[in-house]
């Protein structure tokens, strides 16, 4: 049974920082793309970071881009999201997503609450 289970969310303060994990399992982990999508309230789910199967690249959304950083750790089966300089404008849902190399099948999380808010 194919699982993405995402952790680290919560509330922090701007200018703070969180780390995001996503632990997954039920396939083959590092023959997939791992990415961190985020949907905010009445917006539509935006691509934030993504990192290719072996970890060689990476890509982040202009607005993110010098404050988040994606690893992956293929040992763990673990995908991880670290944001620092958190605003205002970065609360939504963030959800973990896995898209096999080459291929259109692909998974979701559930969803992890991030909410940046003095």
């Amino acid at each position: 049974q194919v699982q993405l289970v995402e952790s680290g969310g919560g509330l922090v303060q701007p200018g703070g920082s969180l780390k995001l994990s996503c632990a997954a399992s039920g396939f083959t982990f590092s023959l997939y793309a791992m990415s961190w999508y985020r949907q905010a309230p009445g917006k539509e789910r935006e691509l934030v970071a993504a990192i290719a199967s072996a970890g060689a690249s990476t890509n982040f959304l202009d607005s993110v881009k010098g404050r988040f950083t994606i690893s992956r750790d293929n040992a763990k089966n673990t995908v991880y999201l670290q944001m620092n300089s958190l605003k205002p404008e970065d609360t939504a849902v963030y959800y973990c997503n896995a898209r096999e190399v080459f291929s259109t099948r692909q998974y979701w999380g559930q969803g992890t609450q991030v909410t940046v808010s003095s």
